[in-house]
């Protein structure tokens, strides 16, 4: 893989990206600091200047540098290349002023991170819409030389051509070997609980019965995260009620991903799920994973965002903030999934100790889970899953307080994919294992 990555010509997308990225900072970082365009709507003019100086500066890079075939003239370069150029970078750098910058800097995402973050995204959008018609010279009809006219190469844009070239294992699910064998006989449900009062009780006893109905064994395993409500009082109740309930409480500091920790350290199953308490996550859609399971996977992700997923009632500015945020770890990861943000998955026992410890305190675990699930090497797939935005209670996410928290556990499982050198991956721990075994015989 590496051999791949630093071959000359990748090495030119990576250095050419680099310096557009290097102008696009030191552009935005003038402007703002030393010009003083320092408050929202000032700081997003610098963007818009800064964006367009390096979309130019990139463009004339990649295609003296890198792109050095093709028609060389100015009519192709300034009259087809360079406008088409700016058209299909135009609906990233329309996306990247109107939706992911403002959203970033309502988050209060430092404006050189911010900026980072908007190059690699609009970047890779303008990938994705640009490749087959900016950067695949036409045949030239009118050349002289006969072996022009034949000629078709296809260029990529920017820095992408790595993450979209290098055959990587997140790209598709299916290469990883699956263990029919493997059978899930008790499944466990854990759910995290913060005064959830006016909704525990219903959540509860609808999953119980259609996980009654469809004859599975389970658990269902709630987390009191030292609610300050009835929500314990609650599920005392519940507990005398049905035997397939139990509750514990939150040994470590409040918050949603320390909850969720405690839950996956004390649950029995074979197989653990992790719902939401507001009702959010449909009970037919854990049978669903259940069944999936028994294939033989490690995982099964579920996505609002495929052909059969539905939302529902979803705030509109937290839609936003979602796609962009899971665009981000698609492109950087190179993964088909798209919903990974979303609590609602399914794991194996073996997939939670094996992506043990977790580090996350708070909603960034469940970004964490899966996405050390698929850099570990552990199997996955995905299907279509309803969500309905909670009718009861409050919502604990809190936007303004989770984006640092998501880019620090996405850039610290990408920098542990890159550069542990396999330690973590699930190949190379069964080697280890193996060798011990023999070494012991």
């Amino acid at each position: 893989m590496l051999k791949k990555m630093f071959r000359s010509k990748i090495l030119k997308f990576l250095l050419g990206g680099g310096l557009a990225a290097a102008l696009n900072l030191a552009l935005i970082y003038l402007i703002i600091e030393k010009l003083g365009f320092n408050t929202p709507f000032l700081r997003n003019i610098a963007n818009v200047i800064s964006i367009e100086i390096s979309l130019i500066f990139s463009f004339f890079i990649y295609r003296t540098w890198v792109w050095t075939g093709g028609i060389w003239n100015i009519r192709e370069v300034f009259l087809r290349q360079l406008p088409l150029y700016h058209v299909s970078a135009g609906v990233a750098v329309i996306t990247r002023i109107f939706f992911i910058f403002p959203i970033l800097d309502w988050l209060r995402i430092n404006y050189a991170i911010n900026t980072l973050i908007g190059a690699l995204l609009s970047a890779s959008i303008n990938y994705l819409i640009s490749d087959r018609f900016v950067f695949k010279t036409p045949i030239a009809k009118n050349y002289k030389n006969s072996q022009a006219e034949k000629i078709s190469v296809t260029y990529y844009p920017e820095s992408l051509a790595p993450a979209l070239s290098v055959n990587s294992s997140f790209r598709k699910d299916e290469s990883i070997t699956i263990d029919t064998s493997k059978s899930v006989k008790t499944l466990s449900i854990v759910i995290p609980a913060y005064n959830e009062e006016d909704c525990i009780v219903q959540t509860v006893d609808t999953i119980s019965k259609v996980l009654e109905q469809e004859k599975i064994d389970y658990e269902i395993l709630v987390v009191n995260d030292n609610s300050k409500d009835k929500t314990e009082e609650l599920l005392q109740q519940m507990n005398f009620q049905n035997n397939k309930l139990r509750y514990v409480n939150n040994y470590y500091p409040n918050g949603f991903g320390f909850a969720v920790r405690c839950g996956l350290e004390n649950f029995i199953g074979d197989a653990v799920a992790v719902v939401m308490a507001d009702s959010s996550d449909a009970p037919e859609d854990i049978v669903s994973y259940y069944h999936k399971l028994q294939e033989g996977y490690d995982c099964v992700f579920g996505s609002r965002f495929i052909k059969g997923g539905k939302v529902i009632d979803y705030p509109s500015h937290k839609l936003i903030v979602n796609r962009l945020a899971n665009l981000f770890i698609q492109i950087l990861f190179g993964l088909k999934f798209n919903d990974t943000t979303n609590a609602f998955k399914i794991y194996r026992q073996e997939v939670i100790e094996g992506i043990s410890p977790l580090v996350s305190h708070h909603f960034n675990l469940t970004v964490e889970i899966p996405l050390k699930a698929i850099a570990r090497g552990y199997s996955y797939t995905t299907i279509p899953i309803t969500w309905r935005n909670r009718t009861t209670g409050v919502s604990k996410l809190k936007l303004k307080e989770m984006g640092s928290r998501y880019l620090f556990i996405v850039l610290y499982i990408w920098l542990e994919k890159h550069l542990s050198r396999g330690d973590y991956h699930l190949s190379k721990n069964k080697l280890v294992v193996n060798q011990r075994l023999k070494s012991n015989g």
